[in-house]
């Protein structure tokens, strides 16, 4: 069964097995390093801090019980605008319908905030999730974005607009 959680500050140790997960399995999807959460960057507090950003959404996707995908909306610091970040999907929950389930939730939220306009940054070459996210209904915004820990790729930005009052359901299986 496929259920739903938002995470509080107290559930840091759910949101770093998977964050450290992601970094681990999938180091060429994201702007942080595994490194950077490892060591000295691995402290209680830090996760905490993570998932106390003011006005966030975090949320994790379980399946049978077992934390499989973890997706945040933020604040975009621009009215009428919300974020989509640290989006990720373990082997384990893909083909089950799990990134579709975290766009959704973080879509009614920010539509519940008054966003008009949901962005997201994908590192470029990422197929596979501008797959997802062009299913859902991102389009490229022809803007880039911050260069990648690799030195080389940018983030790509993809934006979709929401209408008000819409309900998002799940689309198709990622």
């Amino acid at each position: 069964m496929i259920a739903t959680r938002v995470l509080t500050t107290d559930d840091w140790k759910i949101w770093r097995e998977l964050r450290l997960a992601a970094l681990t399995e999938a180091p060429y999807a994201f702007g942080s390093r595994l490194a950077d959460w490892q060591g000295d960057g691995d402290r209680e507090e830090r996760w905490r801090d993570r998932l106390a950003i003011p006005g966030s959404y975090n949320l994790v996707v379980t399946v049978d019980g077992q934390p499989v995908g973890m997706a945040s909306g933020v604040p975009a610091g621009e009215d009428g605008v919300a974020e989509l970040i640290s989006m990720y999907v373990a082997p384990a929950g893909r083909g089950r319908g799990v990134g579709d389930v975290l766009i959704a939730a973080v879509e009614r939220w920010a539509r519940d905030r008054g966003a008009h306009t949901l962005r997201l940054a994908v590192a470029e070459g990422n197929h596979h999730a501008i797959a997802l996210y062009r299913r859902a209904g991102f389009g490229d915004t022809g803007e880039r974005g911050d260069l990648m820990a690799d030195g080389v790729r940018h983030e790509q930005i993809m934006a979709k607009a929401l209408e008000p009052g819409a309900d998002v359901a799940p689309g198709p299986r990622d």
